[in-house]
């Protein structure tokens, strides 16, 4: 029943991979298994047996979940664009009360703190810029400069994954590879989902550890800044035709 039950968290967790506006991370934090996540991940080997089997349901759902709304969202995107997006902006709105609340829970409201929700937020303000420059910076047509860009797309989207409030969606559109990712998924096609997943497993053990140490030692301010990212991933899904 337990490893049911993590299979149905792991096919949510999955779907927040996925869509747009949505973080694993977040589904974790709700579930209350964020930090159980993050010590089977990084003490993987020290005792395998047990993180194995911990991880095991929540991986194997996940991928169903990626898989299973893959689908739904390609077609989505492709027959109502505006109005799908326009449902993923309510969602990243819906969710910033909590995040507020989760930040706050500590020691309550500062001001100062507002600086690192500004800098992050001016950080996706950026990023629609980089929306359009950064494939610009590869020749995408050349299949090995299109492999290592999709490594380095897999090693960003995994901050989506591992970081609470981030979504690694938002930062695929960022990179501009989130509809091959998708028409990958739905075709299940390795040549662009194995790079994505070598730069994921990568850049999750390394993430990991620096949230790790964030939440330790700066819980508020993290949150606050995971805040200003979430408010300027709307400006990435904003229509801007």
């Amino acid at each position: 029943m337990s490893f049911l039950l993590d299979y149905l968290k792991g096919i949510l967790i999955g779907a927040g991979a996925i869509l747009p506006g949505i973080s694993s991370g977040v589904f974790c934090v709700i579930f209350g298994i964020y930090e159980k996540l993050v010590n089977s991940v990084l003490n993987l080997f020290h005792d395998f047996k047990k993180n194995f089997m911990s991880l095991l349901p929540l991986v194997f759902g996940g991928i169903t979940g990626i898989l299973l709304v893959g689908k739904l969202l390609n077609f989505l995107f492709s027959t109502y664009p505006m109005q799908t997006k326009a449902c993923f902006i309510g969602l990243i709105l819906g969710s910033i009360p909590a995040l507020c609340k989760k930040a706050n829970g500590k020691r309550g409201f500062r001001l100062h703190n507002t600086i690192f929700l500004l800098t992050t937020f001016l950080i996706g303000v950026l990023s629609i810029k980089l929306e359009t420059i950064i494939p610009k910076l590869f020749n995408l047509e050349m299949s090995e400069n299109y492999f290592f860009y999709l490594v380095l797309a897999g090693f960003l989207m995994s901050v989506g994954i591992v970081v609470p409030g981030v979504s690694s969606s938002i930062i695929l559109m960022t990179l501009g590879v989130y509809n091959t990712y998708l028409n990958a998924i739905s075709n299940v096609n390795l040549y662009v989902l194995l790079p994505i997943g070598i730069g994921v497993i990568l850049g999750s053990f390394i993430f990991l550890k620096l949230i790790q140490f964030l939440l330790n030692n700066y819980y508020t301010e993290t949150f606050y800044g995971i805040i200003g990212f979430v408010i300027g991933s709307v400006l990435i899904l904003y229509p801007r035709n």
